[in-house]
This record gives C-alpha cells, sequence and structure tokens, in this order.
C-alpha cells in the first residue's frame, strides 16, 4: 500500500484548478491518504471531505485541525463530522476511531490534538492565535473577567488532555499488535518538533504551536515497548522537519503554503 500523507491543505483557500491538480496527484501517487488537519473551515469542511471521497475513491484517514472549526464549535464541527465518516466506507476520522489495521504490521490511530499552552510561556506570550477569536469554546474566555488568561489555559489543558487520553488508549492495543504504528496529529507533540521558517519555536510560540500532554503518552509508549516503530505525522505549524525524540519514535511535522497543497511524503505499507 502506498499512503499518501498531506498536512494543512486549506482547500478553502484554493482556486478550483489548483484543487483538481491536488487531488489528481493524489490518485495518482497513492492507494490511501493520510491528513493531519487543517482541510478547511468548520461550514465546508464537510463539502470538501465528501468531494475528496468521490474523487479518489480509496480510504482517507484524518484528523482535523484549529482551522477545520474557524466559525463554528469543536463539538457541533467533531458531531458533523463523525456522522460523515459513520455514513461512508471510505472516510475514517480517526479522533473517532480507535485502531486501524493497514497491513498485518502496521497499524494507524490518531486524533485532532490541541496546543495545550504547556510548553513556552504562556503567561507572557503576545501571540493571539485567531483560534481564540473564530471557535465558539476557545473565544469564550474573553468575557471571564475573572482571569481571562487563566480560563483559556485550563480550556486548551483540557483539549491537548483529551486528545492524549484518546492516542495513549489506541496505543496501548496497537503497540502489542504492530511493529509499526503511525500516529496522525494536527499539533506537534514535542518542543523540537515544532518548525516554522526552518527553525524550532520559541517560548512566545510554543504555547499555541504543541501539546505536550501528547508528547508524553508518546515517550510513555515508546519507551514500554521497544520493539514497535512509532512514526507520527503532524502539522500546524506550516514548518517542515523532523524530530527523534527516541529510537522507536519518529515525528514528521509538515510544510505548507497557503493555497498550494502538496504530498508530504509517500509512505510504503508492507502488506506482509
Amino acid at each position: 500500500m502506498r499512503l499518501a500523507w498531506t498536512t494543512d491543505i486549506h482547500l478553502n483557500f484554493c482556486k478550483q484548478g489548483v484543487r483538481e491538480r491536488f487531488l489528481r496527484s493524489l490518485s495518482e501517487s497513492a492507494d490511501a491518504v493520510a491528513i493531519s488537519g487543517d482541510i478547511a473551515e468548520s461550514h465546508n469542511v464537510e463539502a470538501y471531505l465528501t468531494q475528496m471521497e468521490d474523487h479518489l475513491q480509496r480510504p482517507i484517514f484524518f484528523v482535523l485541525g484549529n482551522h477545520d472549526f474557524y466559525r463554528g464549535s469543536i463539538l457541533e464541527t467533531r458531531t458533523a463530522i463523525t456522522r460523515l465518516a459513520d455514513q461512508s466506507s471510505r472516510l475514517v476520522y480517526l479522533s473517532t476511531a480507535k485502531v486501524v489495521e493497514l497491513s498485518s504490521k502496521t497499524a494507524i490511530v490518531g486524533h485532532d490534538g490541541w496546543a495545550d499552552a504547556r510548553f513556552g510561556d504562556f503567561e507572557n506570550s503576545n501571540v493571539m492565535l485567531n483560534d481564540y477569536r473564530l471557535i465558539e469554546e476557545l473565544k469564550r474566555w474573553r468575557h471571564d473577567s475573572s482571569g481571562p488568561r487563566e480560563s483559556l489555559r485550563r480550556v486548551l489543558h483540557d483539549l491537548g488532555d483529551e486528545a492524549a487520553e484518546h492516542i495513549d488508549q489506541a496505543l496501548a492495543e496497537a503497540t502489542g499488535r504492530y511493529d509499526h504504528v503511525i500516529v496522525v496529529t494536527h499539533v506537534p507533540p514535542f518542543r523540537e518538533a515544532t518548525w516554522h521558517q526552518q527553525q524550532i519555536s520559541d517560548d512566545n510560540w510554543l504555547p499555541h504551536f504543541s501539546c505536550k500532554a501528547v508528547g508524553e503518552v508518546l515517550l510513555r509508549a515508546a519507551k514500554s515497548n521497544p520493539g514497535c516503530q512509532i512514526l507520527v505525522l503532524c502539522g500546524h505549524t506550516h514548518g517542515g522537519g523532523e524530530a527523534q525524540p527516541l529510537e522507536n519514535l519518529r515525528v514528521l511535522t509538515g510544510e505548507a503554503e497557503y493555497g498550494c497543497p502538496e504530498i508530504q511524503r509517500i509512505l510504503q505499507i508492507t502488506c506482509s
């Protein structure tokens, strides 16, 4: 199986011809597709996923990114996407799936993930992502007069912990059964994986670009299962790079540019 990995494709920013060329490149090069988030926005992500499914006619393993919830609600968007995937034979929303077998030796798991404000200096960061203005669950902090910054931190912690719990449970099942496990998530799980403009993000951006909770789960799973190779595919920062925290744990962060979706890697999945 040839598994094409892509990330931060932002199809809503693409002209029709660009989208068609991108889908054609996926059709020609892959038997299945993995998307590590930021497909579109809350009001049109269903339509773009349906378009991809109709065009590709092959399995699409995906998670959502922060942009996929813009101008909407995390809960409502996830509910709609879960319903869409449940009605499809090809769309696999990894945030609601557990372990999906790709071959007798390889499985894929994943979750949307979220930047959980645990790396870097959240308290003094002057970064104000559109997430905190355009996503229903995240913009409420602005109205908390008692401690708005702390209110936002709690929400980000909860979202990071939710992702970590799902991935922890999936890895507990997968690492004991498979030699290779692919983990798809939107947000880089380690400081050294937050590539942006050819360098690691600083303490001002790290709280918004990384998920420490998921990283801790990955480290624990890799240390407990040294015979299992864990490959993490993520995006979010739009900067390409690679990190290897452990011998059996490798993280690829995808490079992206608005309006120019592309395939990051073609992974060869052996079927025996």
